[in-house]
């Protein structure tokens, strides 16, 4: 079995249109590329216009598909409302959202000044409430039905985590978001998931987090069951399935894929995957003593 291979068959998004917010490199591209590979038609959003059309031309000659770059900052609902149009005029209509757009950083929390935390919050949170709702409201209002969006998230959106904590609290609303309206929703004809990935380095986020030597001091992989980062291809694997009709019965769900990562960090006692089969020996001659006296 090769986990880097295409899932899906080549048609499986023929006829759908795809938005991509934060689209134009790392993970958003891998999802666009795939995305397009099966047929659909997808635009891609992000601040950076020339990254966009660098991105788009790539994938085109590729992927022979189309992708659309439509520039638009989605902390700015009218930015966010022109681009919706603005892809409806190209491609006449939008099947999907996916809201992968994100900011990050890592600091203790006292290091951080009120705009810092802000950013976060108004990119992650924010921003995915504006999408939603300019979307949302579009399809609604035009009875369009068969629709979904797919919010991509982390596993410490229900753990939370120190150092990334206006991370961790925008990344929590949006799943609350995604819930919410997975049941709200749901009678127009739209569908609410999320993922949540693990590790899955990119050059330019990962540069951002963990610049220097911190990359190799904090080796993530040590951290997964699996003793491995993900591959891109897995997590488009998985999101072309999500906004697929093959996952029309998928609705309301957050899907994690980290290699078991946060459920090693969360049990209390998987630290003891460090003991050695020596130690273990000793360890159970001791309990055995304990037990004949």
């Amino acid at each position: 079995m090769n986990n880097t291979k295409q899932m899906l068959r080549d048609d499986a998004l023929k006829g759908k249109t795809i938005v991509v917010t934060g689209g134009g490199s790392g993970l958003g591209k891998a999802m666009t590329k795939y995305f397009l590979e099966l047929g659909a038609h997808v635009a891609i959003t992000s601040r950076n216009l020339d990254k966009l059309k660098n991105t788009a031309k790539e994938l085109e000659r590729e992927t022979n598909g189309k992708c659309l770059p439509v520039q638009c900052d989605v902390r700015e609902y009218d930015q966010v409302e022109a681009m919706r149009d603005t892809v409806i005029e190209e491609f006449g209509k939008v099947d999907v959202l996916l809201n992968n757009a994100a900011g990050n950083f890592i600091s203790p929390t006292e290091r951080l000044s009120h705009r810092a935390f802000d950013v976060i919050l108004d990119i992650v949170l924010k921003g995915t409430k504006n999408c939603i709702l300019a979307f949302g409201k579009h399809w609604i209002d035009n009875k369009q039905t068969n629709v979904n969006v797919l919010n991509i998230v982390t596993t410490y959106s229900w753990t939370g985590s120190g150092y990334v904590v206006p991370s961790a609290a925008a990344k929590a609303g949006v799943l609350a978001m995604t819930r919410s309206l997975a049941v709200e929703w749901a009678k127009y004809g739209m569908r609410f998931n999320a993922i949540a990935p693990g590790p899955f380095p990119t050059k330019g986020a990962w540069d951002r987090l963990m610049p220097g030597d911190l990359q190799e001091k904090f080796d993530m992989s040590k951290k997964v069951p699996l003793k491995r980062v993900g591959e891109h291809q897995e997590l488009a694997n998985l999101a072309a399935y999500l906004v697929s009709d093959f996952s029309a019965y998928v609705n309301g769900e957050v899907i994690t894929i980290d290699g078991g990562e946060w459920l090693m960090g969360a049990g209390e006692f998987n630290m003891l995957s460090e003991i050695t089969e020596d130690q273990w020996d000793d360890l159970e001659k001791m309990i055995r003593a304990k037990k004949n006296k």
